[in-house]
């Protein structure tokens, strides 16, 4: 008898739950997805100088580092389509684009070293003579 009352209970109560909730209209939400603007390294960043500006062995040792760090979401190419980069927003960026190759080494330096969400800062993570080997290497992408 008492398990007959609880089950009765337990069943009116899911009743009376169903019925409140189903016929409750849910505020119409529209996802906006966020765009991030452009990324615009500061004008100081342009006077900043490559001290291994056309070293071609600094571009051989880039690659490496490229192909350890970068290469993931980047891809293989630098076009921004590494399975690491799949799911990111923004996606990453086209290292062969006109838009990126135009920057100054200064710009892309400073881009490296701060990073910006997904993107890490890698100014503690790759020595600053690492970062402008990578920029060399990023440079023969074009």
């Amino acid at each position: 008898m008492k398990t007959k009352k609880i089950f009765f209970s337990i069943t009116l109560l899911g009743l009376i739950y169903f019925l409140t909730v189903g016929f409750i209209k849910s505020p119409k939400t529209e996802y906006t997805p966020i765009e991030q603007d452009n990324w615009v390294a500061p004008a100081s960043a342009d006077k900043i100088k490559n001290p291994l500006k056309g070293d071609a062995k600094a571009a051989a040792s880039g690659k490496k580092i490229y192909k350890m760090l970068c290469f993931v979401c980047h891809g293989p190419k630098g076009k921004g389509d590494g399975m690491g980069g799949t799911g990111l927003k923004p996606k990453p960026a086209d290292l062969t684009s006109s838009a990126f190759q135009s920057q100054s080494d200064g710009a892309i330096f400073w881009k490296i070293e701060q990073g910006r969400s997904p993107m890490p800062s890698y100014k503690t993570s790759i020595p600053e003579k690492k970062r402008w080997e990578l920029i060399n290497y990023l440079r023969t992408l074009k």
